[in-house]
């Protein structure tokens, strides 16, 4: 099933396109991969997903219906994980987690339960009582991911949510988006670690200078190309 549809996406950034008519379909179930080098459209078009900026022209339809019609309506569907932590520095990650679910206008009894469920599947309890500022980059990494799951979004977007952790703490974080995945979640993933996106994308869309040079599975793409991982590919695509 077709969750959300870019269609025909344009930018321009002070006279400069950055990006130039993209269009693809993200499904339910899917872990789609924005990948590219720096400059290449990526943020830019994970930003217009996310109701960050707004389009030059063309339409994004979540579940057949512009979102530009009921833009407040959609944002309560999507979940955006950032790549630099924001939480509230003078909360503890319970208060972070339960406030978030206040503004998606969850009842109190609601934000409470549902803050309770993520600290324990983030494994988060030593730490709810704690300030941000105290935790690892790899524990305010699920707390930021905890909170995006608050009010229980369709569309989920990380915007390089494993930078700079340590390689268990990355793959245990891999796990928790091969969870989302099925549970039906659409997952809008932005990386430069090939070996993540290889991991877990159904597609990767490979953007440069703001278009989409080809967008398919890893293993179509490794085959195509004759090689044996995605960073190869990559590389031959964007040299």
């Amino acid at each position: 099933m077709v969750r959300l549809s870019i269609q025909n996406i344009k930018k321009k950034h002070d006279s400069i396109e950055v990006l130039h008519g993209v269009s693809f379909d993200v499904h339910a179930g899917e872990v789609i991969s924005l990948l590219g080098i720096n400059g290449a459209g990526k943020s830019t078009l994970s930003n217009i997903i996310a109701t960050l900026c707004p389009p030059t022209s063309g339409n994004i339809l979540y579940n057949g219906k512009s979102i530009y019609e009921d833009l407040m309506a959609y944002r309560f569907k999507i979940g955006l994980c950032p790549q630099s932590p924001n939480l509230h520095p003078e909360l503890t990650i319970e208060q972070n987690l339960y406030f978030a679910g206040r503004a998606y206008h969850l009842t109190h009894g609601q934000a409470t339960e549902k803050a309770k469920e993520l600290i324990s599947v983030f494994s988060l309890e030593k730490y709810k009582e704690s300030k941000p500022k105290t935790l690892s980059g790899g524990y305010k990494q699920r707390a930021l991911l905890a909170r995006t799951l608050m009010h229980d979004p369709d569309i989920i977007i990380l915007d390089e949510p494993t930078v700079g952790l340590d390689p268990h703490i990355r793959k245990e974080l891999w796990e928790e988006i091969k969870i989302l995945r099925k549970k039906n979640k659409s997952v809008i993933l932005t990386t430069h670690y090939m070996d993540e996106a290889e991991e877990l994308s159904d597609r990767v869309v490979v953007l440069d200078k703001g278009i989409i040079k080809f967008i398919d599975t890893p293993q179509n793409l490794k085959a195509d190309f004759k090689k044996s991982n995605l960073e190869s590919v990559f590389i031959e695509l964007t040299s």
